[in-house]
């Protein structure tokens, strides 16, 4: 049996730890704190849960991001712990709602990764039961006949569970006692009952005590005190025209507006039937909002509503005579969204710069956006500006990467300035923008290339020394050399004497094809020719040759001074063999040109 047990408490032990890794791999992260606890208090082990040691929670760049108007939580980096960044009380939070929940987000910039984090404040037993008003006054005929009942103020308790609102009690006189009666919520309503027959002429005035006591350890208490007045005979009380009145109004409506008067009729005379309205049930919240005139029972707009903090408001109003009777009614308000919140795109973590051999697929960028509107009004569509590689991916919840779609290319493009749009679905729609600026990074992925695949002179053979220019047809540039040593023969068919210039078509196409792509590399900073500033290099052979005196666009003409000779490109001479087949031969070609 001892096995068995143990084998069960191992079973539930590597469930729970199951469960926190299949949340933590989903990106979820879920702790509970109690309220008020002191600032800094542990909340969870972010760190073990997120199987990260703490070099690399340092490394990776991980924080915590609360998107509400307070920092709550911390993240220690020394231990790795959620901690609280504030007191924090559950009932300003949450008021009355049974369960508390503060959200926030965990990124981790190193790896471009978001988790959610959820924490439950649960409550503590920190508020006592209280009455709105503590002197309370009731005003009750002599002729009521017992066993009616007269239904009191009920206390607020803004904690929850056993630490809220569990007991009233009375104490006073024989002529009352106290009911509780249970409301459609499940709330208590105390109810003064008239036990025994009032004589105004015995008693004029009655002193009572309610009470109202929590479930706590040790149990809160609150107090009101209430004066019961004897009157006359009062035969009719207020009736309203309905017994509950629905409102549906626009969250923009403007301060100052009536939203309903209630009506109350009484039949009797005088002061007995003489109505005046109040408040019978309000939260503290709605007190500041709602307005009730007690004369006219206009319920008038003290101050703007928020559809995003309350889209609805339930009221209790009295109607109440000289004679101390009255009716209750209930009033709904509802309120309507508009869209009045454009969508708040923000840039949570980017890159700067990006290589451009960076893989198709690359996160450059994550965004967060979210919408405080309802409905259609809060949905929000996300879009990039056209005619730039990168594309959108939804990633947890109101999150979206930015990623390449395809490799860049810095020749092409050296920087984008990317526009990321979000628009809400209300009509019309709201809108807004942010740019990310993203610098493209030199990789060495372009080799030199000849403007032609070929190239031909002619030089007369008569030409023993001079310098070779090579021009341009537009103004104001040449490539010029110098000859400094005249150069030997090619050793190729047809070669001339040592220090004469070639005169055959092989060697001159040769010589020209070397200086053509020697001053190519030489135009470039990343050059392995050799030949430094104001150099040109060459082949081993004609290298000691040639000086680069000046740098031009070598691609058009070559001549030598003092005599006709003169470059084409290989287009125009294989044009010219098109012509005239018969210029095969190259040293009468180089004759012919002599003559």
């Amino acid at each position: 049996m001892a096995g068995r047990r143990w084998g069960r408490r191992e079973r539930a032990l590597l469930w729970g730890v199951l469960v926190a890794a299949w949340e933590a791999a989903w990106g979820q992260l879920r702790y509970s704190v109690a309220e008020e606890m002191p600032k800094g208090s542990f909340v969870g082990d972010v760190a073990k849960d997120l199987a990260l040691d703490l070099p690399a929670l340092r490394d990776r760049g991980v924080r915590i991001i609360d998107r509400g108007r307070t920092q709550y939580f911390a993240l220690h980096g020394k231990t790795g712990h959620l901690v609280t960044a504030e007191r924090i009380d559950r009932e300003q939070l949450c008021e009355s709602a049974q369960q508390c929940v503060l959200r926030c987000e965990l990124i981790a910039e190193g790896d471009m990764k978001v988790y959610g984090v959820e924490v439950e404040i649960t409550d503590i037993n920190d508020n006592a039961p209280s009455f709105k008003e503590i002197e309370l006054e009731e005003i009750i005929s002599e002729t009521t006949a017992p066993g009616s009942r007269f239904p009191l103020a009920e206390a607020h308790d803004p904690d929850v569970g056993r630490n809220s609102l569990q007991s009233y009690e009375l104490s006073g006189d024989e002529h009352f006692s106290l009911a509780v009666q249970a409301g459609p919520g499940g709330d208590q309503r105390p109810e003064l009952v008239l036990a025994k027959a009032l004589d105004r002429e015995e008693a004029a005035f009655h002193e009572l005590v309610l009470r109202a006591s929590d479930g706590g350890e040790p149990a809160r208490t609150g107090t009101a005190r209430i004066r019961v007045a004897v009157l006359d005979a009062n035969d009719n009380a207020p009736v309203f025209s309905a017994a509950e009145y629905t409102v549906r109004v626009a969250e923009d409506v403007p301060v100052g507006s009536t939203l309903l008067t209630l009506t109350a009729t009484d039949a009797d005379d005088g002061t007995n039937g003489h109505v005046k309205y109040s408040f019978k049930k309000i939260t503290e919240k709605a007190s500041q909002i709602f307005q009730l005139d007690s004369e006219t029972g206009a319920i008038t707009l003290m101050q703007s509503m928020d559809f995003e903090e309350a889209d609805s408001y339930e009221l209790e109003v009295q109607a109440r005579d000289g004679g101390g009777l009255f009716d209750t009614a209930k009033i709904s308000i509802t309120l309507t969204d508009i869209n009045d919140n454009a969508p708040e795109l923000t840039v949570s973590s980017a890159l700067s710069e990006i290589s451009e051999d960076a893989p198709s697929g690359t996160v450059v960028a994550l965004l967060h956006v979210q919408d405080r509107d309802s409905g259609a009004n809060g949905e929000v569509r996300c879009s990039l500006a056209a005619g730039v590689p990168f594309r959108l991916e939804k990633s947890l919840e109101n999150y979206y990467r930015v990623v390449t779609t395809r490799e860049l290319d810095r020749e092409e493009v050296p920087q984008y300035n990317v526009t990321v749009r979000a628009a809400d679905g209300g009509s019309p729609s709201l809108r807004s923008s942010a740019v990310l600026a993203l610098r493209v990074l030199d990789v060495n992925d372009n080799a030199p290339v000849f403007a032609e695949a070929r190239y031909s002179a002619r030089l007369a053979e008569n030409n023993a020394a001079g310098a070779l220019v090579l021009r341009q047809a537009q103004p104001n540039t040449d490539w010029r050399f110098s000859q400094t040593q005249r150069p030997g023969t090619s050793g190729s068919q047809n070669g001339e004497e040592g220090g004469a210039w070639p005169n055959n078509q092989f060697d001159t196409e040769m010589l020209q094809a070397m200086i053509l792509a020697s001053a190519n590399e030489a135009a470039d900073a990343n050059s392995t020719l050799g030949g430094g500033t104001g150099t040109m290099g060459l082949s081993a052979r004609y290298g000691p040759q040639f000086t680069l005196q000046h740098v031009p666009d070598y691609r058009q003409n070559v001549y030598i001074p003092g005599s006709t000779a003169t470059l084409t490109n290989a287009a125009g001479k294989r044009d010219a063999k098109a012509t005239n087949p018969s210029g095969g031969n190259k040293k009468k070609s180089g004759k012919k040109e002599k003559k």
